[in-house]
C-alpha cells in the first residue's frame, strides 16, 4: 500500500490560506505540484479499478485538464472573495454522461482538518430538484433501502447547508421522508481525518466508501434516467 498525501500537502494548503496571491502561488507552484496534484493525480489513476467495480459508467479521470481534478484556480468574477487561488483540491468522479444532463458524482475533498469524501448532486437546476423529489414520492421503499439504511447513515451525513423551510410546493406534506424533500442538495458525505489522508490505507478506505455510497448514486441515477 502507497501513500499519496503528506505534512507537506497540508503545509502547502495551509499556506496558501495564508498567501493567497499570484506571486507567492508562482514562486511555490513546484511545491503545489509535487505535494499536492501530482499525488491526487495518482490517486485518481489508482482508484480506477476499485471505481469500476462500482460502476462501469462512472469515470476517475487522470487528465490534467478537463478530467477529474479541480483547477486550483477560483472563478472569483461574481465573487466578493477576490482571493485567487481555492485553499483546498477537489475531485469529481463524474458520470460518463455528465456533459449532456445532469449527473450525480462522487467528490474527493484535500484539506487541512476539513477532508472529506461524498456523492451526490450538489445546486441541481429546479427541474432536476423537482425531478428527484418526485422520483423519491413515487418510489419510497427505494429512496429508504439507499438513503436511511442505519450502517449507511451511521456513516454519512445528509448535507443540510440549505433547506426549504416548507415542504416544497405541490408535495403532501404528511409525506414519510417530507424532510429530505426540503433539501436543495442531495448529497451525503463523511469527514476524513488528516491522518488517514497521509496514511497507507487511504486508497483502501475510498474504495469502501465508494462502494458504500453505490446505491445512494443509483438511485440518483434512476431518478434521472441514467445508467448505473
Amino acid at each position: 500500500m502507497s501513500t499519496y498525501f503528506s505534512d507537506a500537502s497540508f503545509k502547502f494548503l495551509r499556506a496558501l490560506a495564508r498567501h493567497n496571491d499570484k506571486t507567492w502561488f508562482t514562486a511555490n507552484k513546484p511545491k503545489y505540484e509535487e505535494h499536492v496534484r501530482q499525488p491526487f493525480l495518482r490517486l485518481l489513476t489508482d482508484l480506477q479499478p476499485d471505481l469500476a467495480t462500482v460502476s462501469t459508467h462512472y469515470r476517475s479521470d487522470p487528465k490534467t485538464v478537463g478530467g477529474s481534478l479541480f483547477r486550483i484556480y477560483r472563478d472569483a468574477r461574481f465573487s466578493n472573495d477576490k482571493s485567487p487561488y481555492k485553499p483546498w483540491q477537489g475531485a469529481r468522479l463524474y458520470h460518463e454522461r455528465r456533459k449532456q444532463v445532469p449527473a450525480p458524482s462522487f467528490y474527493l475533498h484535500l484539506q487541512p482538518g476539513e477532508c472529506f469524501v461524498g456523492a451526490g448532486l450538489w445546486h441541481p437546476e429546479p427541474p432536476t430538484q423537482r425531478r428527484i423529489r418526485q422520483f423519491i414520492v413515487d418510489n419510497p421503499g427505494g429512496w429508504k433501502a439507499a438513503a436511511h439504511a442505519p450502517p449507511f447513515r451511521r456513516r454519512f451525513e445528509f448535507e443540510e447547508g440549505e433547506l426549504l423551510s416548507r415542504p416544497p410546493r405541490g408535495f403532501p406534506a404528511d409525506f414519510e421522508f417530507i424532510d429530505d424533500l426540503k433539501h436543495k442538495n442531495f448529497v451525503f458525505w463523511r469527514s476524513l481525518d488528516d491522518e488517514t489522508v497521509t496514511g497507507p490505507r487511504l486508497r483502501q478506505v475510498l474504495a469502501t466508501d465508494l462502494a458504500a455510497l453505490a446505491p445512494f448514486v443509483d438511485y440518483l441515477c434512476a431518478a434521472l434516467d441514467l445508467e448505473f
